[in-house]
């Protein structure tokens, strides 16, 4: 009996694309406050990112790849500690790397999506105070308005900070961020809004340099469910980890999305999703749904157009990754079929790379890097992922 399938068409410029951050997949990177806490004797890091993918000498393999898939747009973070290497003191060596690689990016049909901080800061920074400093608004705002003078012409779309909630909450809540403070609530919320007021300087200053594109925020979301008695842990994580932020992005072109699972909240608080429930190596509940509910109501809170920034899982079973896009672009076209305004998908990530505390042991990749040789290998799932940035057709088996 052949099988059924169900098509589900997806518009004309449309965004398909696919993600990385300098951190993860450079190499080197000495420099940052990064470097430094995954390399302390008692780091909470399981390895140090050394090489990474050593995709500072080879992007233009990377970008190829991109391409390759057929897919249209390429989202990069730019790096903070090799542009402004110390204070006041910024290196136009770095700034012409990083336009090359949107020219490069432009030159192979992608859309240039640029991140300017991608949780890695210069170490001089984080010897200030990081974003715990009154002065970040001001030093993150020069340092992207330099970034502008020398790349706004070029950018296809911008993304100031990546994930603010996160480093706030892994950095002053669990610790496995630096600076590695635990479970210091007060200064985590001053913290998120030393974070907001740095993005809100930086549309400031990308709006006034050369250029004109998109700028947004993205933020770490989690379709959040409470049980009878959580609801109020519930809404007090929605408000500090989602809220706060998604108040602030008023004026701002989009908000971008990034998801990977759903939160559960009981009567004690947060919980795991209980017995029997299906889970990723991440630990994450598998949830691709996550990626409708989450562009849904960022959408309902800021009234911005969406784009998912970030969405993706950790597996080395290759079948599981397409299962897990499948059904989460299923439920992104649902949600769009109800009016959400949804501009685009960047899967997570384009290669397996340096995954922050759990190092190299996570593989959310469509790329495979040999860690000896950085010898790449495309997955199934890249194909697969390809094939229907090309057509802008899903096809989803039915019964």
């Amino acid at each position: 009996m052949a099988t059924q399938r169900e098509d589900r068409s997806f518009p004309e410029g449309f965004l398909w694309g696919t993600a990385t951050a300098a951190h993860q997949i450079e190499g080197g990177n000495w420099n940052s406050d990064w470097w430094e806490f995954e390399n302390k004797k008692d780091t909470v890091v399981v390895e140090p990112s050394g090489d990474a993918c050593d995709s500072l000498n080879r992007w233009e393999e990377d970008l190829d790849l991109v391409a390759s898939f057929g897919l249209n747009s390429y989202r990069f973070s730019i790096e903070w500690s090799r542009i402004e290497p110390e204070e006041g003191l910024f290196s136009h060596a770095a700034l012409d790397h990083y336009r090359r690689v949107c020219l490069g990016a432009r030159s192979r049909g992608l859309l240039p999506i640029v991140t300017f901080h991608h949780f890695s800061s210069p170490r001089w920074f984080a010897a200030i105070g990081g974003f715990e400093s009154p002065r970040a608004p001001e030093l993150f705002g020069r340092y992207v308005k330099k970034c502008s003078e020398w790349l706004g012409d070029v950018i296809g779309l911008a993304c100031t900070i990546n994930e603010p909630n996160i480093v706030s909450m892994m950095g002053y809540g669990l610790g496995v961020f630096p600076p590695g403070v635990q479970n210091a609530s007060d200064r985590q919320v001053a913290v998120n809004a030393i974070l907001l007021s740095a993005h809100q300087r930086a549309v400031q200053e990308l709006r006034s340099g050369p250029g004109d594109f998109p700028i947004g925020l993205t933020l770490s979301m989690a379709e959040l469910v409470a049980t009878e008695g959580g609801e109020e842990s519930r809404d007090e994580f929605q408000e500090v980890m989602e809220d706060s932020y998604l108040r602030g992005t008023k004026g701002d072109d989009f908000i971008g999305v990034q998801c990977y699972s759903r939160f559960h909240f009981g009567p004690q608080g947060f919980r795991g999703p209980g017995p029997g429930a299906r889970s990723t190596p991440m630990g994450y509940e598998w949830w691709p749904q996550c990626v409708g509910a989450t562009a849904r109501r960022a959408a309902a809170v800021t009234g911005l157009p969406v784009v998912v920034t970030e969405n993706g899982v950790s597996t080395q079973n290759d079948a599981e990754r397409i299962e897990y896009v499948t059904e989460a672009l299923v439920s992104l076209h649902d949600a769009m079929n109800d009016g959400v305004d949804i501009r685009g998908y960047l899967y997570w990530s384009l290669l397996d790379n340096f995954e922050w505390t759990f190092g190299y042991g996570q593989y959310f990749g469509l790329v495979e890097v040999d860690r000896a040789s950085f010898v790449r290998t495309p997955k199934a799932s890249a194909q697969f992922y390809g094939a229907v940035a090309r057509s802008g057709v899903l096809e989803v088996p039915t019964k």
